[in-house]
This record gives structure tokens, C-alpha cells and sequence, in this order.
């Protein structure tokens, strides 16, 4: 074999295997191409399977309402084969909220199975029917997780608009006045509000009445602009600056805190006594003036005669001097 002839192989067999392997990566890209899809379409059958299930439902309750001595023919049984395959095959998706799918049906099942029962025994399905209503109730609201919110968990997919939930639920033909006596969207909202979604607007708490008939007390709001207090920091042991240098300093700062925590203090009082001083002198007592007292009168000739006495008994005593009784008396 020439030299030219073996370049012209080499070349020719690098060249093949540079096709096989563009061929063998092709096909690979375009099998995984094939896997997600199917996974996807799979998935997307899931929530298709369980919208159908709960209309149908939904449609089979409301006959039972409207219509009080119906057979139990109406109920049909509940099968869930894409649910089923998702649970068989190795797809990469969330399995927590195909295990609450699954629980659905389940419940779907055994509220359809009570029903019928009650049906086929002659009697009105009172407690059965309210059941049934209640989980096709939560099984709108785990369709909603699932098909919308991929089957996150509700503290993971954070706020959504109440109007959200509705407008999904008009797309999906689920009409609110399926049920008697029911507005069936506003009952899917409180369902999902109660599983731990948060959803807003919030309720209302307090009519507008109400919420204005209030009392507030600014000062007892701690985080109102009066009911704040500056609240004196305890200084930790040993720190008195360099060899006492920042004693001073400390000492003035302090001083100048407590004389801005009196200021405060005053001025709350202040404002606490001049809060309404139109009402407090409307509604001040009112005090009736007293009587006047009598002027005492002195009886001038009476009075000379009593000072007089007072002063010649003085007068008497300073004469005489202090002395003993018991001292014998003198002699020459």
C-alpha cells in the first residue's frame, strides 16, 4: 500500500466514524427529546384526567340534588389509568403531589361508593351527599396545585391573587353555581386558604363600622412616635476609659440621657393633660363658692386687762428669781 493510499483510507475512515458518532448522538438527543416530551404529555394527562373526573362528578352530584329519588346507575365508578402509568415509570417529577393526587381518588372513591350505597338502599343521601360535595371540593383544590403550581407545597409557592384561582377555574369550565345552595369557586378559595396558600386579598376581619369604632391609644402603642421611651442602656463593668481619662465623658453623657429621658417624660405628661382641654372644661365640675367666716371680734378694754396681767406676773416672777425650797435660810 502506497502512501497515498493509506492517506486516502485514514482519511475516508475518520470521516466514517465522524458520521457514525454524529449519527449515534443525533439519535440519543432525539430519544431524550422523546422522554421528556412523553413525560410532559404524561403529566399533562394526569391533571386532563382528573378535571374530567371531577366534572363528571360534579355533574353526577348535581343530578343527585336536583333530582331527589334518582338510581344509583347515575354514580360511575372512578379509574385513573394516567395516574396509574405515572406511578409505574421512572418519569422526574414531583412525586408529593402525585401521592396527593392519589389520596383524591382516593376519597373521590369512597364518597362515590357511600352515595351509590345510600341510592341503592332508597334513602335521602343527606350526610353522603355533603361528603361528596366536600371532596369534590378538595380535589378542585389539588388540581389546582397540581396543574398550576406543578404540585409544590403551599408554603413554597408563595402569594397569588384570589382572582387567579377564580379565572383558572372559569377556564376550566367548573361554573359556581354547580352545586345547590354552593358558590363553588369561593369554597375552592377558602379550601386552598385553609390548606396554607396564601392568598389575597385577605378576608375581612372587621366591618367598616367596626374597624372606625375602634379605640387607639397612641401612648400605649409601643410602636406609635409617643408611646416610644428611650430605655437606659446598663454599662458592662470596667470600661471607664484609659486610666480614667473617659470617666468625664461617661458621667456627661449620662447626665444629659436622664435629662432627655425627663424631658420626655414631661412632655408625655403634658400632652397626657392637655390631650382635650376643650371637653376637660365642658365637662369640669362646678364648684359652688363657699361661705364667707365670720370676723372675729375683739373686745379691746378685755384684751388691755389680760395683757396687762400677763406682764406684772412676768415681771413678778424675774423679781423674785430662781431659787430652791428646800435651801435653808440665811443668817447674819
Amino acid at each position: 500500500m502506497s502512501e497515498a493510499q493509506f492517506h486516502t483510507f485514514l482519511t475516508g475512515g475518520l470521516a466514517l466514524l465522524i458520521a457514525l458518532m454524529t449519527v449515534v448522538a443525533w439519535n440519543l438527543w432525539r430519544m431524550r427529546q422523546e422522554a421528556t416530551a412523553g413525560a410532559a404529555s404524561a403529566l399533562e394527562g394526569v391533571a386532563h384526567e382528573l378535571r374530567v373526573n371531577l366534572q363528571r362528578m360534579i355533574s353526577e352530584l348535581s343530578q343527585v340534588a336536583h333530582h331527589p329519588g334518582i338510581g344509583p346507575d347515575v354514580i360511575l365508578p372512578v379509574r385513573s389509568p394516567q395516574l396509574d402509568g405515572v406511578n409505574r415509570s421512572l418519569i422526574n417529577t414531583n412525586r408529593n403531589g402525585i401521592a396527593v393526587l392519589g389520596n383524591t381518588y382516593q376519597e373521590i372513591e369512597a364518597r362515590k361508593l357511600g352515595l351509590r350505597a345510600v341510592l341503592a338502599q332508597g334513602r335521602a343521601p343527606e350526610t353522603e351527599l355533603d361528603d361528596a360535595m366536600d371532596a369534590a371540593i378538595n380535589g378542585i383544590a389539588a388540581l389546582y396545585i397540581w396543574e398550576v403550581h406543578k404540585g409544590a407545597l403551599p408554603a413554597e409557592i408563595g402569594r397569588v391573587r384570589s382572582w387567579s384561582v377564580r379565572d383558572w377555574m372559569k377556564e376550566k369550565n367548573f361554573r359556581a353555581e354547580a352545586f345547590p345552595g354552593l358558590h363553588l369557586r369561593d369554597e375552592v378559595v377558602e379550601r386552598l386558604r385553609l390548606y396554607g396558600l396564601e392568598l389575597t386579598p385577605r378576608p375581612l376581619t372587621h366591618t367598616a363600622w367596626e374597624y372606625y369604632s375602634m379605640q387607639y391609644d397612641r401612648h400605649a402603642d409601643e410602636q406609635g412616635p409617643l408611646g416610644r421611651r428611650r430605655v437606659k442602656k446598663e454599662k458592662p463593668e470596667g470600661k471607664g476609659g484609659f486610666f480614667g481619662f473617659g470617666r468625664k465623658k461617661d458621667e456627661e453623657a449620662e447626665a444629659g440621657e436622664e435629662a432627655q429621658l425627663t424631658d420626655a417624660d414631661d412632655y408625655a405628661q403634658y400632652e397626657e393633660d392637655n390631650r382635650f382641654p376643650d371637653e376637660a372644661e365642658a365637662y369640669a365640675p362646678e364648684v359652688a363658692p363657699a361661705d364667707p367666716e365670720p370676723e372675729e371680734v375683739y373686745d379691746t378694754e378685755a384684751g388691755a386687762d389680760e395683757d396687762f396681767d400677763e406682764t406684772a406676773d412676768e415681771a413678778l416672777d424675774e423679781e423674785d428669781g430662781p431659787h430652791d425650797e428646800t435651801d435653808p435660810p440665811r443668817t447674819n
